[in-house]
């Protein structure tokens, strides 16, 4: 009979404190799995689907069985008055939630940004359920300090592909839409300071100076930055010879549009 202690797996992958530790790895099914060390063990996580591999009531998540009721309630009765959520549903949902986090946390080190995308944006589904439908006041709000920072990741992982693709200024609007969202909450709490204290702001407007420094710089805007550092040195010939050709840069840009 086979041993099922884990020390011969865990001792050959140390735990790392204040490290997210995660690594692939091919299951006996022959599909990728995503494993992160934990202290006392590891999590184990199928990349798609729901992380524990299983199909609750027959849907991929208790989320989508969750939404689908709701879907046939409004079909039945042309809105959602009367549809709830019970306690007990949403504490599994919340639980569910979790699986998701693990994931996606866990494929943001792993820097497969689109996977993150789609599991914060399920989340967020998540979320905006329960706010909308739970039966009972603490349900409807709990999980909604989560809020910013699954916007955050999302906004991240959106990034990050756009990024890889060289795509930076879209990059920067997916950073900057992140940011309006996280301060529409705080704005919607009544708690604008928190969101200059935000930790997810905080993360947000250092990747968005990181992206600015990768945007390309048109002719123009180079030769402005030339002038105000000629006119600061107190170079005014060069900075005469630069205002004529931005000048010119500007008419060839006016005639060509």
């Amino acid at each position: 009979m086979a041993s099922e202690d884990l020390r011969p797996i865990l001792s050959g992958w140390p735990f790392e404190p204040g490290q997210i530790t995660v690594r692939i790895i091919r299951g006996r099914d022959g599909k990728q799995k995503v494993q992160m060390r934990l202290d006392l063990g590891l999590l184990q996580m199928e990349l798609d689907g729901r992380p524990d591999g299983q199909r609750p009531k027959g849907y991929e998540s208790l989320l989508d069985y969750h939404l689908e009721r709701l879907a046939r309630h409004e079909e039945r009765n042309g809105t959602d008055l009367g549809f709830t959520l019970s306690s007990e549903e949403c504490q599994a949902l919340r639980e569910e939630a979790l699986m998701y986090y693990h994931r996606y946390l866990s494929l943001f080190v792993l820097e497969d940004f689109a996977r993150v995308e789609r599991d914060t944006a399920r989340n967020l589904r998540v979320l905006d359920l329960c706010r909308r439908c739970a039966a009972h006041e603490w349900d409807r709000v709990v999980m909604e300090q989560y809020r910013p920072y699954i916007v955050m990741m999302n906004a991240r992982a959106r990034a990050s592909q756009a990024m890889r693709a060289g795509t930076f200024k879209s990059a920067l609007a997916h950073v900057e839409a992140g940011m309006r969202t996280i301060r529409e909450f705080y704005e919607r709490h009544d708690s604008s300071e928190a969101y200059e204290q935000s930790s997810e702001v905080q993360i947000l407007r250092a990747l968005r100076h990181e992206i600015a420094q990768r945007l390309p710089i048109g002719a123009i805007e180079r030769l402005k930055r030339k002038l105000d550092r000629a006119l600061q040195e107190e170079r005014y010939e060069d900075a005469a010879r630069l205002r004529d050709q931005i000048k010119s840069l500007q008419g060839n840009a006016e005639t060509e549009a």
